[in-house]
């Protein structure tokens, strides 16, 4: 049974994933795409996360792959309002 929820969980992520990816592709400004992103991306992460610590053998490896997970999240975010605040100072408006 934890092996089906693995699963689901690691085909959601990748699904979430190529959302993301297509919102990239299709989404016609920077805002929009960087929210695409940054969503997408968290979320299918996190359901990535969860569906690798079902199969790990120990609690130590399911911590650390929920502290990589925390660490894509801040960096995730970090780097896109970086993104966000450049453009915003180029005056590219949404």
């Amino acid at each position: 049974m934890i092996d089906v929820v693995s699963s689901l969980l690691i085909v959601a992520g990748v699904g979430f994933y190529l959302a993301g990816s297509i919102g990239l592709l299709r989404l016609p400004e920077l805002y929009a795409r960087l929210h695409a992103l940054t969503k997408a991306d968290n979320l299918g992460l996190g359901l990535l996360t969860a569906g690798l610590m079902l199969q790990s053998p120990d609690l130590l490896y399911a911590l650390k792959l929920l502290l990589i997970w925390l660490a894509v999240l801040a960096a995730s975010a970090t780097s896109a309002h970086l993104i966000a605040r450049h453009a915003r100072r180029r005056e590219t408006r949404p």
